[in-house]
């Protein structure tokens, strides 16, 4: 059991929760729930979803995941629901379409993975791990009825999004609509005292305190954060848009996709992506306003965003390898070493790559080299059709840190 928590001044904790927020709705509530749950030395419950339509956590959930870990040391308890039920609708927010549904055996398999990502930032003695499974799978026909009686289309279609697609003529389907009701009763299940989400999530938590009064339990309070962009510096950060850091990155990976992020996003990512103080944070401003080297900010955003998640010695390694791929151009200290068997004496270089394990198929090797991305010997090739003979033994880039020894085989496969 964790200890009996000693709860700061309400305006300490005010303090706290302000910080990064967007919105934080309706505060007053907030302020009486804190002073209820001194009063009475119980723990707010404070809630956050994540559906696992991914396995791995990236650098903007780790935004949500801090604040709770802030709500923690509070001394409230965290319900982190997986929405292992949800996750087989999908969720619509900011989509200008349908999201495709995902099998009950890849949302297991995500949702496997996700308790280790966590505890890295949470807190394991304060926090509960809920599936949603276990409320929504039971519900009848009858009962989802019921839930869905308790809301309106015209309510339902003021969101943003689908707002849009219904002005566009983009179909809507009606199990999207029931999505945000699901997300609702969650919070009606765990009765939920504050619920945190990005600012996406804003239209989906405030139909969660409909809900709860509703069902007769007291609404939450809602408390939205920003969301982080991508490496893209367009999108916001999600495997969708391919543009994600994974918290299960190799330190390598990860320091290179931090050096990757454009420089208007330097002084965001330390805000949001580390756990920096006002401090710190304006350290960087000033001196990218000053005139600094933006990569020189950058090396030490990728050094800090690894050392947290893999240590310093690994950070260290990290900047190394950096350095010595994209500074100095040389080869990595270890290359793979693959021997591809050819039916013949030659093979043309897309089919080489997929068979070394480069690309996911010919097509795939084709399309990287016409667009530049593969490198023979340190020489960038822009022939798809090039063949490559039996017998020869060539180092193979493809983008920025893939490579392999490539060594072929005139033996028949």
């Amino acid at each position: 059991m964790p200890p009996k928590p000693a709860f700061p001044p309400v305006a300490e904790q005010m303090k706290v929760i302000r910080r990064h927020a967007v919105d934080l709705l309706p505060e007053e509530e907030l302020l009486a729930k804190l002073e209820r749950s001194r009063a009475t030395s119980t723990p707010l419950i404070v809630k956050l979803g994540f559906d696992p339509t991914r396995p791995d956590l990236h650098i903007g959930h780790t935004i949500t995941l801090r604040k709770l870990r802030d709500f923690q040391r509070l001394g409230h308890t965290v319900a982190f629901v997986v929405g292992d039920f949800t996750a087989l609708i999908g969720d619509p927010s900011g989509r200008s379409a349908t999201r495709p549904p995902l099998s009950r055996e890849e949302v297991d398999a995500n949702a496997r993975t996700f308790a280790d990502q966590v505890f890295r930032i949470l807190d394991q003695e304060r926090t509960v791990i809920r599936y949603n499974s276990e409320w929504l799978s039971p519900m009848g026909f009858e009962e989802v009825l019921r839930l869905a009686s308790r809301y309106t289309v015209a309510r339902m279609l003021e969101r943003d999004d689908f707002q849009a697609r219904y002005a566009s003529g983009s179909p809507i389907s009606i199990h999207e609509l029931l999505y945000p009701l699901a997300q609702a009763y969650d919070s009606v299940a765990l009765a939920a005292d504050i619920e945190l989400g990005g600012t996406d999530q804003r239209f989906n938590l405030l139909v969660a305190r409909d809900i709860q009064r509703e069902y007769g339990v007291e609404p939450q309070v809602i408390l939205t954060l920003p969301l982080l962009e991508g490496t893209d510096g367009r999108h916001k950060m999600s495997k969708s848009y391919d543009n994600w850091i994974a918290l299960t990155d190799p330190p390598e990976e990860m320091y290179g996709k931090t050096m990757s992020i454009p420089d208007e996003l330097i002084a965001k990512y330390w805000r949001l992506g580390l756990d920096s103080t006002e401090a710190d944070v304006a350290a960087v401003a000033n001196g990218l306003d000053a005139g600094d080297n933006p990569r020189d900010w950058k090396r030490r955003l990728a050094h800090a965003l690894v050392a947290e998640y893999h240590g310093e010695d690994a950070a260290s390694a990290a900047a190394a390898h950096f350095e010595r791929l994209f500074v100095r151009h040389d080869l990595p200290e270890e290359i793979p070493e693959v021997t591809v068997s050819l039916d013949g004496d030659v093979a043309p270089l897309p089919w080489v790559l997929r068979a070394a394990g480069l690309a996911s198929s010919t097509s795939e090797g084709r399309r990287l080299v016409e667009q530049g991305g593969v490198s023979l010997d340190g020489e960038r090739v822009a022939d798809p059709g090039l063949l490559l003979e039996s017998g020869r033994t060539a180092v193979i880039q493809v983008g920025k840190r893939r490579f392999a020894r490539v060594t072929l085989s005139g033996e028949p496969t």
